[in-house]
């Protein structure tokens, strides 16, 4: 198990890119494959949650083509849906965005197919996505009350279109109703009680399918093969939040990020750090299949502010680094309506929570959420990353603000989602002696 030590830096002046967004290029692989031909993704994060992605399409015969050093540019053969028996389960790895967008796709292949994944996504809960998709005519087979991978699935090549109402706001459930509707007679629709992430609906209506947004409504008409065009990802706005943070509670600071997605579903994390008072301006460029940009932060002091209700949808995956920052900030930071962080690769609010303590915090935790005391000097701890690639990187980012010494502990995780993350912050720590 590998260690990260990171230690107290001083104000700096960078300017960094971030790698391509996890999100969009899951779905760039997804639904590339399920094109009329040949789809080049350029910005293609190869981190190995979107690795587990490609290797399950190449099992399933899809064709793809590494096209330059790094794997970043690849060239995905589109089969029009029509997908090969792996003939074995499919590992998923770590990620949940594949197990539940790839539930969706195999809902309507006329085989059975087995998913299953690591120790952590063995225990996240499928029914969420497994009750949509059965009610649409396919045979999903989890274990126990929520579901749990392995997953066998029994597809069923032409689905029922459905009105879903989705007890909570997720693009993975969305995205995985509205990749099944493809195969369904008619018009699907999902209603979520916030509206989340976008990526979905963006990219297909680039690929030329008709869908359609209404409030917090989505619908999508079967019988559609998406058009194969190349797509450019954009550098990941959650990997980015990392750096957002250390610029903007470090007082002197400079920071340009070039090159990231600013879709309007992901950019809560800016929202909040200017409620917080950080110093933040965006420039961005709506051309392609997403908006992207740049971001230019200078440092200062931060402030608490509470975060909940419709903006958690927006900014889920940045809330263990916008506890670091709450912690960094004067007064009591509320955040709540966060229950579904309890089944993330950890309990991530639990694991916040007992860190931030370890480091010299007062928090107090509730089921759905926690209130941090910000504030107090940050001391270094050894911290449990838990196998959470977020938990990793965010008490990194602590680390850079600490007296003495911060260990992360169990830092292969961080490969996830962010390769090159521990360089960035080596560079970072270098460029403040």
């Amino acid at each position: 198990m590998a260690d990260l030590r990171v230690k107290k830096v001083k104000d700096f002046s960078a300017e960094i890119t971030v790698p391509g967004d996890k999100s969009i290029s899951h779905r760039a692989l997804m639904f590339s494959a399920l094109s009329n031909g040949p789809c080049e993704i350029t910005g293609f994060l190869a981190s190995e949650d979107c690795l587990a992605t490609m290797h399950a399409l190449a099992a399933m015969g899809v064709e793809i083509e590494q096209l330059g050093a790094g794997g970043t540019h690849i060239r995905v053969h589109g089969c029009r849906g029509q997908f090969k028996d792996p003939g074995k389960p499919i590992d998923c790895g770590n990620s949940g965005t594949t197990m539940r967008l790839l539930a969706g796709i195999l809902a309507s292949q006329p085989f059975e197919t087995t998913l299953t994944g690591d120790e952590s996504l063995t225990k996240r809960p499928m029914n969420r996505i497994a009750i949509p998709l059965e009610q649409m005519g396919a045979k999903i087979k989890g274990q126990g009350d929520r579901c749990t991978a392995p997953l066998k699935i029994t597809g069923r090549p032409k689905l029922t279109a459905i009105q879903y109402e989705s007890p909570v706001a997720s693009a993975q459930i969305k995205s995985a109703i509205m990749l099944a509707a493809l195969a369904a007679d008619g018009k699907s629709t999902v209603t979520e009680p916030h509206p989340s992430r976008d990526h979905t609906e963006r990219m297909l209506n680039y690929l030329l399918v008709k869908n359609i947004r209404s409030g917090k409504t989505v619908s999508i008409w079967g019988g559609q093969t998406p058009e194969s065009r190349d797509i450019r990802v954009p550098g990941d706005i959650s990997s980015a939040a990392f750096w957002i943070v250390a610029a903007a509670a470090r007082k002197g600071a400079r920071l340009l990020i070039n090159n990231v997605g600013l879709n309007p579903t992901r950019i809560g994390i800016l929202s909040v750090m200017i409620r917080m008072g950080a110093r933040i301006t965006e420039r961005v460029d709506e051309s392609g299949c997403e908006p992207m940009g740049s971001i230019e932060i200078i440092g200062g002091g931060l402030v608490a502010t509470e975060i909940g209700g419709a903006e958690i949808p927006t900014l889920i995956d940045e809330i263990p680094v916008l506890a670091v920052a709450a912690a960094l900030a004067e007064g009591k930071t509320v955040i709540k309506d966060a229950q579904e962080l309890r089944v993330k690769e950890s309990d991530r609010i639990s694991a916040v929570a007992e860190n931030l303590r370890r480091m010299g915090v007062t928090v107090d935790e509730f089921a759905d959420g926690m209130e941090i005391t910000g504030g107090a000097t940050l001391k270094g701890a050894e911290i449990n990353s838990l196998g959470d690639h977020r938990i990793a990187m965010a008490f990194a980012i602590a680390g850079l603000f600490a007296e003495g010494e911060t260990v992360i502990k169990g830092v292969e995780c961080i490969e996830t989602s962010y390769p090159g993350f521990t360089r960035e912050l080596e560079q970072l720590q270098a460029m403040s002696r």
